[in-house]
């Protein structure tokens, strides 16, 4: 299973739109906890969904159950910053909503886990892409950059 993962910020809509085509990806899961921000631009939530079907012949479906939870957010980017810690708390409760069992296979299945990050390493797309990779063990992880 291929899996691949993607941030929007600091990409202007043909980088971002290019990267999809050529990834191959069949669709992108939206794993941001608010997906409607004016901050967001062009990958606003129904802009996205638009902007994929046409621009990239792409799905959308929006995961929030990938997320982290809005008090998890505001104590890493307010308070402490601390990604280690971030890490730990976030894999916890991926562990708690027992992802692997709780959500299809198939929407991961050529998927592109979505968020703002512009790179993977401090963000929780790649968490989520290395927590099914360890549990599911057949997973590839390809991030877009």
């Amino acid at each position: 299973m291929q899996v691949f993962t993607i941030g929007f910020t600091r990409k202007t809509a043909e980088k971002f739109f290019g990267l999809l085509r050529a990834s191959g990806a069949k669709r992108v899961v939206d794993v941001r906890l608010n997906n409607v921000s004016q901050l967001s631009g062009f990958a606003k939530k129904d802009d996205l969904a638009y902007f994929l079907r046409e621009v990239a012949a792409m799905d959308y479906v929006h995961v929030p159950e990938l997320a982290p939870t809005q008090e998890m957010l505001a104590t890493y980017r307010k308070q402490t910053g601390d990604w280690p810690q971030y890490e730990r708390r976030f894999l916890g409760l991926m562990r708690e909503r027992r992802i692997q069992e709780s959500l299809p296979r198939s929407i991961f299945d050529g998927g592109c886990l979505l968020c703002s990050e512009d790179g993977p390493h401090h963000c929780h797309r790649r968490l989520v892409a290395e927590y099914l990779q360890e549990h599911w063990g057949d997973v590839t992880v390809r991030h877009l950059t």
